[in-house]
Formats: structure tokens, sequence, C-alpha cells
């Protein structure tokens, strides 16, 4: 099946939908595994998506001093993982991959076995969590393999708008990161929608200004339901500004008041980007296993595919 992603995210009229999902740890059995993948295949059976987003999970201790609230667990491999959800639910997958820990001569060896023998046709590449340590391919140098690869990938970055808050230049690197083949980027979980704000304002009118069409921006929206989910967004580096932490902590319903933050957010950002005509996806995720958790992500999907869907049918008229 030939994916179709690139034709829907040519189209600025429309919104891109995924959930966004982890392979299972690697311990998971081929049993376990189908199981998985059919739990996760049914939850989204009532609800339309334009496909998945399928994380590759790196031990990111290098990247800061304070203890992972959650441990970390190896997993399967994400590209069999997206194999295996697209042949099931027959929907685009998007794949990522952290490429620092490897040599550019077995970071080609991936790329060919990704296309050849697992299908994946798109691809998010995500370099090192920390600029120490041992780095054996730098992002640039695999934006540089991708390019010389035989393979047909649609090639996708991070964005972080937590980064363009402290140093003001996100924008920036979303226009490098095009000139080295991104066609679209998917966001870090927003809390802060200001800082997003400030992000996608800088990445349009510097577009503008370069006479540029801006790509697709896919933003991430997580469910928070518990002191100790809120910790560990805040060990990924999501920024929560106080009184949002605290409005969702005093809540009686830490998830209900968290999808509440979030549809608040996307409608405070697509408001203040409107006239930007900058096109927009969402990619809805669960950053925990708790079933409660997983639950409220559907909801939070189906809550904000809403809220994109009716504010992009209002600019149209």
């Amino acid at each position: 099946m030939k994916s179709d992603l690139r034709q829907k995210f040519a189209d600025p009229s429309r919104g891109v939908y995924f959930i966004g999902t982890c392979p299972p740890k690697s311990s998971a059995t081929e049993a376990q595994l189908e199981e998985i993948t059919d739990k996760l295949l049914a939850r989204l059976s009532h609800i339309d998506v334009d496909g998945l987003v399928v994380y590759d999970i790196q031990d990111e201790s290098s990247r800061i001093e304070a203890p992972r609230p959650f441990p970390y667990m190896e997993t399967h491999d994400p590209r069999m993982y997206s194999k295996l959800l697209r042949d099931k639910s027959q929907q685009p997958i998007i794949t990522y991959k952290s490429v620092s820990q490897r040599s550019r001569e077995d970071f080609d060896n991936w790329l060919n076995e990704a296309a050849d023998d697992y299908g994946v046709e798109d691809l998010v590449l995500v370099g090192s969590p920390s600029s120490t340590g041992d780095i054996k391919l730098p992002l640039n140098d695999a934006y540089a393999a991708l390019r010389d690869s035989k393979h047909d990938f649609q090639l996708g970055g991070v964005t972080i708008a937590e980064r363009h808050a402290s140093k003001g230049n996100e924008h920036e690197r979303l226009l490098e990161k095009s000139d080295k083949g991104c066609e679209f980027f998917i966001s870090q979980a927003v809390y802060n929608p200001q800082a997003t704000i400030d992000m996608l304002t800088s990445y349009a009118r510097s577009c503008r200004d370069k006479g540029i069409e801006p790509k697709r921006v896919i933003l991430t929206f997580t469910p928070c339901g518990s002191a100790k989910t809120l910790e560990f967004m805040e060990w990924l580096g999501i920024s929560i500004p106080d009184a949002t932490r605290w409005r969702i902590l005093d809540s009686k319903d830490p998830l209900a008041e968290s999808i509440r933050t979030c549809r608040s957010s996307l409608e405070q950002i697509i408001d203040a980007v409107a006239h930007y005509n900058l096109p927009l996806g969402l990619n809805i995720e669960s950053l925990t296993n708790r079933k409660d958790e997983i639950d409220a992500s559907i909801r939070l999907y189906k809550l904000l595919k809403a809220t994109l869907d009716l504010k992009l049918a209002e600019q149209a008229l």
C-alpha cells in the first residue's frame, strides 16, 4: 500500500490527524505483540485517523540530572512495529528514528532495511538528546545520508517550542531542516500555548518574508491524569506553566481538566496564527500505559479533531 500522506500534507485546507504510540517492550512475545496491536487498533476503530506515529524510545538520562520518573525499558524495533500496525490497519505509519547511536554505514543499512524489509515510507529523524556523549552520527549527517539514499522517503522533523522560548531561533531550525529535506514537522507535547504561538508566528513570518510556503506543522497533545505523569512530562522537557500545573493537579478530575486545557491551548494557537495560513495537524498520544490516560487520549483526539476541523471550516467561509 502506497502511503497517501504526501497528498494530504500538500492540501493546506485540511487538517491531518494522527495517534502516537510506542513499540511494546522488547520482552513482549509475538503473541503479546499481536494482542497489544489488536487492542490499540480496536480503540481506534471508532475514530477517523490519517495514520499513526511510532516513536523510537531512547534512554535520555544524559539530557537531565533528575532521575527518570518512569523506568526506561527497551522496546521492539519501531520499523517492525510500524509494519505490523500498517499491515493490520492499512493506515500510513510515520516512523521515528534516533540516529546518534550508529555510524553512517550502519544508518545506510538501516535505511535500506526500513524500505525493503519493513515498507517504511514516512520517517522522522531525531538527533541526540544531549550535546554530550558519544554521538556517532550527527543529525545533519543523517539528513545527508537520506538525500543520498536510493529510497524515496518522506522526511519529517521534530520541533520544540520550548527551545524557541529559551533561544528564539526554532523557526530558523525549521527553515534549515526544510532545506535539508523535511516536508513536515511534529511538535513536542503542547502545554504552553504561548511558546508554540511565538514559534509558529516566527516561522510563518519568515516563510512569508522569504516567499516560500510553510511546511505542515503537526501539534502533539497528551492527557495528564496524575502528579507522576506531570512529573514525567516535565522530565521530558515539556513546559508547563505553574498556573496550568496547579489547575490540573488541584482539580477533582485531573484528566478532564487536562483535556480542557489542551482544547483551550489549541484554540489559542489556531486563533493566533490563522491569518498566516499555516497548515496544521494533530498528533495525540498517551505518555503512560495507564488505561485511564490511554482512554482519555482517545477522548482528547475526538475533541481536538473536531475543534481544528471547525476552525478550518470557519476560515474557509
